[in-house]
């Protein structure tokens, strides 16, 4: 029985002359090179993913990437190297991107949504809201604008600077300042 035998050096010049023709435009040669590397890539990939079908997705974007810069590879025996050091970089970015998955059990948050409002609770928000405008009241005008604008007019910093005309800085140290006597404020007896 005889089987055929592959001839790696021939391998490697069909190869070769697929990287050139592909940077030509030719797009059998670039479907060519797509089913030669997918396995190799789908496996970096995989393992650097971890999920199959997060792979299979960064392999398209890859060869979608790699065919627009193909003209850049000066040396078209390196498109295996450089098509896999794209895979890796590309797989590293997806991930830092992507958010970490965490496997939950539904009964152990349902419990965790439900939160019951009482009245109490309702009626000890509204003493609170009320004693925060009476420590308002109390104190200076400038601490108060500052307050107010930030916390109620929910203004940035940036825009505090621009209508106070005052550096980001001292908006900054106003805020602070403001804030320690508000809570000395209502801190005290009388505030409520």
């Amino acid at each position: 029985m005889l089987t055929e035998q592959t001839n790696p050096a021939s391998n490697r010049t069909q190869s070769i002359d697929l990287v050139v023709a592909a940077q030509q435009g030719d797009r059998q040669a670039q479907a060519a090179l797509y089913s030669q590397y997918y396995h190799s890539c789908i496996s970096i990939a995989w393992l650097l993913l971890g999920n199959h079908h997060d792979a299979e997705e960064l392999v398209q974007d890859v060869f979608l990437h790699a065919f627009a810069r193909l003209a850049q590879l000066q040396e078209p025996a390196a498109f295996g190297g450089w098509l896999h050091c794209i895979v890796r970089r590309m797989a590293y970015n997806y991930r830092s991107r992507r958010p970490p998955a965490y496997a939950t059990d539904p009964d152990l948050i349902e419990p965790m949504r439900w939160v019951e409002t009482t009245p109490l609770d309702i009626l000890l928000a509204e003493e609170r809201r009320e004693q925060v405008h009476i420590g308002l009241q109390k104190l200076g005008a400038l601490d108060r604008e500052t307050l107010e604008a930030y916390h109620l007019g929910e203004q940035s910093i940036a825009e505090l600077s621009a209508s106070f005309r005052a550096p980001v800085g001292t908006i900054k140290r106003r805020l602070h300042h403001a804030r320690k006597r508000l809570a000395r404020e209502l801190e005290s007896p009388l505030a409520i």
